[in-house]
Order: C-alpha cells, then sequence, then structure tokens
C-alpha cells in the first residue's frame, strides 16, 4: 500500500449524544451552585442520562442518585433516547422513597430534564428542579 500511495482511512468511532441543551424549553435555576453535598437523605437527588455499548447497538441509562446515601434510588433504561426515559427514572425513585415536599432535584440542563413530562413529575412530587449551567 505504502508503494502505491495508498492509506488506510480510519473512520471516527460513533458516540451517542446524551444532552441535547439548544432547545426553547425552560432552565431551572442552578440550586446547588457546585455544593454537592446533603445531609439527610432524599432532600437533593442528581439525575443524568449514560449509555452503554452492547452487541446489538447503545442502550440509555437514566440513573437519580441521593446526594446523602450516593445510592441510585431510581433507574430507566431504553435502547433509545426519549423524553420518557428521564420521567420513569423519577417516578421509580418517587415510588421507591416518597420523598417530602421541597426535594431538590438535579440535573444537566439537557431537553430530557427541561422537558415538559419531566417538569409535571417534578410538580406532583412537589420537588424544586435544579439544572447545571452547563451540558
Amino acid at each position: 500500500m505504502r508503494r502505491h500511495g495508498i492509506r488506510a482511512l480510519a473512520g471516527r468511532r460513533f458516540r451517542p449524544c446524551t444532552t441535547d441543551s439548544r432547545y426553547d424549553l425552560p432552565i431551572a435555576p442552578n440550586l446547588l451552585r457546585q455544593n454537592f453535598s446533603a445531609a439527610r437523605p432524599n432532600t437533593v437527588w442528581l439525575a443524568d442520562i449514560t449509555y452503554l455499548p452492547t452487541g446489538e447497538g447503545w442502550l440509555y441509562l437514566a440513573a437519580v442518585l441521593d446526594l446523602a446515601t450516593r445510592k441510585i434510588v431510581g433507574w430507566s433504561m431504553r435502547d433509545h433516547m426519549c423524553t420518557e426515559l428521564s420521567a420513569a427514572a423519577l417516578m421509580m425513585a418517587a415510588q421507591r422513597q416518597r420523598p417530602a415536599a421541597g426535594l431538590i432535584c438535579h440535573s444537566d440542563n439537557g431537553s430530557q430534564y427541561a422537558a415538559e413530562a419531566y417538569r409535571k413529575q417534578l410538580a406532583a412530587m412537589r420537588a424544586k428542579p435544579s439544572m447545571s449551567r452547563t451540558a
């Protein structure tokens, strides 16, 4: 190949995107301001989405973590990114933990966390949304 001036082209590895911060939905204030500590369980939850490679493609995992205990209190997994993914993880956490009103739910400012379904779930729980300024 070298003798004939031929080179192999290395393709870029596909990486799924988990956050889309370009949208016209309301962004919640950043209530935590990088203070990632909580004195009691079920007062501050953190939510995020990651992707997992499998032999058949990608799986998307939304998880909700209790900041005080550092334990996952809710999760949801799908083979595609959708708004219901984050809302389902939040619903599982709420059903399992039964938090009091005033719980802070902090996430990045991705569209899944600004979506109406997620905001309605927070309102039903009487929880306060909080979003980081960068995704």
